[in-house]
């Protein structure tokens, strides 16, 4: 049986932390000290391709690869400035250099988990980093790491002195290296074997840590073929895309992130001048000045002494992030955390969102957008922004439709703001760019070349797919916001289909509120409004005319139910109906009012819409409440839907008022246990001065302090109708 061999003399193997700054040093004064003919990267072989593409781009960046069968099998291998992968990639073109990626293939891994062999265990993760920083006496990895590596002073002797240590952990964990490492390292040793072949000078591999002690030898080849038999084959394609440090933090889920990625962007930077921690504070000090917080250079100044002072104190060769966060939060923040949790995110953690060369090839779809980004003067960012648009506007308007085209290809980009009404010609939006589009943009190419072509083809596929109205409704409201005569000519007709095949009335209250918004805005979006107003009112007239059944004999689901439907097609009616359904959504909620054997839910809220419109008056409603609170059954119900929406109109009247709280009180102490799920729902609706209005009245006071009475005092009147009268200007 043949040996393992030793790994030639000529193959320098570099052990790395990914995203380590203190490791790049390492690689680049190993690489320029070692001068390879070519350099062996961790990573998929199927991203060699885009190696040449790496002078064009700026860190941090990712590559992308995906399954061209199925986009949305893919996976990301990102890299920062800072990232000893990246700094070898950069030396081997700066310096003409083959440069290859010498890892498992990405097809053998993209999807499913590689399949396991009967043999094959469970084994427990091992973290050398956590191994090795108990061993040493800290509890904290990221801490031990920081100081015998990102502050090492001469790297040349790391690379030994990092192999060392992970071939002791090897050893000492042999059995818990899982089946997948293993079968990545025959990987990684069989293009050793290649790259041996190709030069006879020396070689530099670059590779996680954990890795180098299984690289030091190398067996058989047959034997390193047979772990690699029976991978999984596909056809890869890939592209680079922006990445973001955000991205880079274990925080955010990512296996190999680092927890400080802008911590080590920043001792990156500073890595020659050797002021890392005054200009740390600096830049601190800038973060807070931006929200008006107070940070005086003066406090910078005692911040740096404090930060070293607390090294010192602790035996560390320099601060470290933990000293410069608590030097921060002691002098910059005032012992205040808040202001710490800005500098966190925005200099520890970071956004720094990188960028891709014109020329690196990406799919129709996505060079489409790109397009419009810069048409439109739209720049990917990975900050949130909030924006506002003018739909009068060509520009604005055409920012809206993207944005809009996107979400429907699940590239949610912008999220429309809707806490704020801003008006038929006004949108206001928040904006926040993630680095997984691009995986959602690689599935969504199959459907178009073009955003717009992509985004009608998905909206014609919902139409067509449509079985319900509401989610037809909800297609063509979608298909007027992005502007696709055709998508809208689908949806209208899917529309007509699922409505005239709809027997349920609350299925078709509930598509008005969609269809109303649409109605309203359809002018504004170049769509005729009376077309889509014909449907609206074909919905109504139907759904009013069996709201009164609909709500008759249901269990309580159903009459939560009932009550959405009943709110928003009221919404519905307001914003967008004609007099005359006007008039016959009146009718069919005094039919519901009417009805005696109705879930008191939806009646209850029935009786409020008609009571503020008017159609009820006070005495009328306080009758039906009287009666509804007299019969034990549906009484909570009632109550219950008759308080919800807004309660400065219940506030107002004492008599209706008086009603509820005289039924409240009369409660026994079982019945109002069991009424208190439905009334804190009800309640919950108010707003704080509205909830603030009903203590003051139950108090038996108002909101200005005096004694609640229903007399009318004359001379406070006049006097105030004078006042308001003077400041509008009107006479007498």
């Amino acid at each position: 049986m043949a040996r393992e061999q030793p790994l030639p003399e000529r193959v320098t193997l570099l052990g790395i932390r990914h995203h380590g700054p203190g490791s790049a040093r390492m690689v680049a004064a190993a690489l320029a000290a070692v001068r390879p003919e070519v350099v062996l990267i961790e990573g998929p072989p199927e991203g060699d391709a885009l190696l040449s593409h790496v002078p064009h781009l700026t860190p941090p960046v990712a590559l992308l690869l995906h399954d061209e069968a199925e986009p949305a099998r893919a996976a990301f291998w990102p890299f920062a400035e800072f990232s000893p992968e990246w700094r070898a990639m950069t030396w081997a073109h700066a310096n003409g250099v083959p440069v290859r990626f010498f890892d498992l293939p990405a097809a053998a891994s993209l999807g499913d988990p590689e399949p396991e062999s009967a043999d094959d265990e469970p084994r427990a993760a091992v973290d050398p980093l956590g191994t090795l920083a108990e061993a040493a006496g800290f509890d904290d990895p990221e801490r031990w790491w920081e100081d015998v590596v990102e502050h090492h002073t001469d790297p040349r002797d790391l690379a030994e002195a990092v192999a060392e240590a992970m071939g002791a952990l090897r050893e000492e964990f042999a059995d818990q290296v899982d089946a997948r490492t293993l079968r990545r390292e025959a990987a990684m040793r069989q293009n050793v074997r290649q790259a041996l072949k190709d030069v006879e000078g020396p070689i530099a591999v670059v590779a996680g840590a954990w890795h180098v002690p299984a690289l030091r030898t190398l067996p058989p080849a047959s034997v390193d073929a047979a772990a690699l038999k029976g991978l999984p084959r596909r056809k890869v394609s890939g592209t680079w895309v922006p990445w973001s440090h955000g991205r880079l933090a274990s925080s955010s889920g990512y296996g190999a992130g680092v927890a400080s990625p802008g911590w080590y962007a920043h001792l990156w930077e500073c890595a020659e001048r050797g002021d890392a921690v005054p200009r740390w504070f600096a830049k601190a000090s800038a973060v807070l000045r931006a929200e008006d917080l107070p940070a005086s250079t003066a406090s910078a100044v005692e911040a740096v002494r404090l930060a070293d002072a607390l090294a010192a104190m602790r035996g560390r060769p320099s601060p470290g992030l933990s000293e410069v966060m608590e030097a921060s939060l002691a002098v910059l923040c005032g012992g205040d955390a808040t202001p710490l949790r800005l500098v966190h995110e925005q200099l520890v953690v970071g956004e720094r969102l990188g960028e891709v060369g014109d020329d690196v090839p990406t799919s129709p779809l996505a060079a489409d957008l790109a397009r419009l980004q810069r048409r439109l003067r739209m720049p990917a960012g990975a900050a949130i922004k909030q924006v506002r648009f003018d739909l009068r506007k060509d520009t604005d308007r055409e920012r809206s439709k993207l944005l809009r085209r996107l979400e429907v290809l699940d590239v949610p980009w912008g999220t429309p703001d809707t806490t704020r009404t801003l008006g038929t010609f006004a949108e206001a939006w928040q904006l926040h760019w993630r680095p997984e589009f691009a995986v959602a943009l690689a599935v969504a190419a199959r459907h178009g070349t073009t955003v717009e072509a992509a985004a009608g083809t998905v909206l014609i596929g919902r139409a067509a797919a449509a079985t319900r109205v509401v989610d037809a409704a909800a297609t063509l409201s979608q298909a007027v916001g992005c502007e696709i005569p055709d998508a809208v000519a689908a949806s209208r007709q899917a529309l007509d289909r699922c409505a005239a095949a709809a027997t349920d009335a609350l299925e078709l209250l509930s598509a008005l509120p969609d269809l109303a918004t649409t109605v309203r805005y359809g002018s504004v979006r170049g769509t005729d409004p009376e077309l889509l107003r014909v449907a609206l009112h074909g919905l109504l007239a139907r759904g009013a005319v069996g709201l009164p059944l609909a709500c008759r004999g249901v269990d309580e689901d159903t009459a939560e139910r009932a009550v959405r439907a009943v709110e928003g097609a009221d919404d519905a009616v307001r914003l967008a109906a004609d007099d005359e359904h006007r008039d016959t959504w009146q009718r069919a909620l005094k039919s519901l009012v009417a009805m005696p054997d109705a879930h008191g839910l939806p009646t209850g809220r029935a009786t409020r819409l008609l009571w503020e419109t008017g159609a009820l008056d006070s005495d009328e409603v306080a009758t039906r409440l009287h009666r509804a609170v007299s019969l034990a059954a549906g009484a909570t119900a009632f109550v219950a839907g008759f308080l919800r929406g807004s309660a400065a109109l219940l506030t107002a009247d004492p008599r209706l008022f008086g009603v509820v709280d005289e039924w409240l009180t009369g409660l026994s102490g079982p019945d109002f246990a069991a009424a208190l799920p439905l009334l804190r729902r009800a309640v919950g609706d108010f707003s704080p001065a509205e909830r603030r209005m009903l203590g003051d009245r139950v108090k038996g006071t108002t909101a200005g302090g005096a004694a609640a009475s229903s007399d009318w005092d004359e001379e406070l009147a006049a006097r105030l109708v004078g006042h308001v009268r003077d400041l509008l200007g009107v006479g007498a």
